[in-house]
């Protein structure tokens, strides 16, 4: 089946990856002054200003022809920034839940200034917010940085206060002094446990994909084939799976999950191929309670709590039917990356073919279940 075929969409469908592709100057309206004085000057060359977007939205018919393909389509999709679209392509695609992360908008303000971080990650938790609002289906995501303890505290409580569905972590670690599993953190994961509010990492939000020595081969830097949110080469897909592992595999292995069992996590956009060999490798790791007391302190073995607690969304070119032989149905997540050219042109016509094998129970819990177990629904 091409790339390009559309399938009649499935009768549900929950979708754990979407993005806003934001017109250049999008968080101005939802800062304070004194965080809006300090952004960082960033104009994506490819993405309106908010008023010819607008103009675009302005000048097109209220919904896309069905036989019109929106998938992958990056700034030319009908939704990419307009919610009213998006509702109207959720209703086309029968969507009944969509999570919905920012795509450039964090560059104005991310890096070392405390005060311009914080300030930024309020203006941003808004703009996610305000963007899902008006539609239940829509799930904000806002991201929220473990730099400050006390800030990302009172981040991730005006991000649940707001409505905020999941909360989106970076996968390094906050400090050279602090790992994501030190005890400091633990007030934090009990707010999202009280609140039954899953965390998720994403692709963009870890470290180096590779060392950036091993980009210089003496040749010409390719360039990025997808052209979409995410610079990822070769190289860097090799290790996609390297900050995501990492950071979950810390908080199985120090008792973070063992802590709190209604912790529920999820790594998204970053495939799913490197899987069974954490678990594979984190059963191996049990073999260092002997010498370790914390880890033979665990109620179970690490690999277990990510079992129970992490869910996973891989890419539509995985090998999704390999992936389920070797981790079971209750860890995959259905997901587009709409309207990201990440997600391909076919997303789900891709799923459907790794999934025709398997029976209805399976497909179920992929499409479906596993996302809304994530969220607590």
């Amino acid at each position: 089946m091409p790339d390009n075929a559309q399938l009649a969409p499935r009768r549900r469908l929950f979708d754990a990856d979407s993005h806003i592709l934001e017109p250049n100057g999008w968080l101005d309206d939802y800062a304070d002054a004194a965080t809006r004085e300090h952004f960082r000057p960033f104009h994506h060359p490819i993405a309106p200003d908010k008023e010819a977007a607008q103009a675009i939205v302005d000048g097109r018919s209220d919904s896309p022809a069905p036989d019109e393909p929106q998938w992958g389509r990056g700034y030319e999709a009908y939704g990419a920034w307009d919610p009213a679209e998006r509702r109207n392509f959720l209703d086309q695609h029968q969507i009944e839940v969509q999570l919905v992360f920012s795509t450039f908008a964090p560059a104005v303000f991310l890096g070392g200034d405390t005060d311009l971080l914080y300030g930024g990650i309020r203006a941003h938790t808004r703009a996610l917010v305000d963007f899902c609002s008006s539609d239940p289906r829509l799930v904000a995501v806002p991201l929220i940085p473990l730099t400050d303890l006390e800030r990302a505290a009172a981040e991730v409580d005006f991000a649940l206060a707001q409505g905020a569905g999941a909360i989106l972590l970076n996968s390094t670690a906050p400090s050279r002094e602090m790992g994501p599993s030190h005890v400091d953190i633990d007030p934090f994961w009990a707010r999202l446990q009280e609140a039954g509010v899953p965390f998720v990492t994403h692709v963009g939000t870890g470290g180096r994909l590779i060392p950036s020595g091993y980009r210089h081969n003496g040749r010409p830097m390719p360039t990025d084939f997808l052209g979409g949110g995410e610079n990822i080469r070769s190289k860097d897909f090799l290790n996609i799976g390297y900050w995501p592992a990492n950071f979950l595999a810390a908080l199985a292995l120090d008792g973070v999950f063992d802590r709190f069992p209604g912790l529920r996590g999820a790594s998204i956009e970053q495939g799913a191929e490197w899987v069974p060999g954490l678990l594979k490798t984190l059963e191996g790791a049990m073999q260092f309670a002997k010498t370790e007391p914390d880890l033979a302190a665990l109620s179970m073995p690490a690999a277990d709590f990510i079992r129970r607690q992490v869910k996973f969304a891989p890419f539509p070119k995985d090998d999704v039917g390999w992936v389920l032989d070797n981790v079971g149905p209750e860890l995959l997540l259905f997901s587009t990356d709409y309207p990201h050219p990440e997600g391909t042109r076919d997303p789900i016509g891709r799923f459907e073919k790794h999934l025709g094998r398997f029976d209805e129970s399976v497909q179920e819990r992929f499409y479906v279940e596993n996302l809304a177990e994530l969220l607590g629904r």
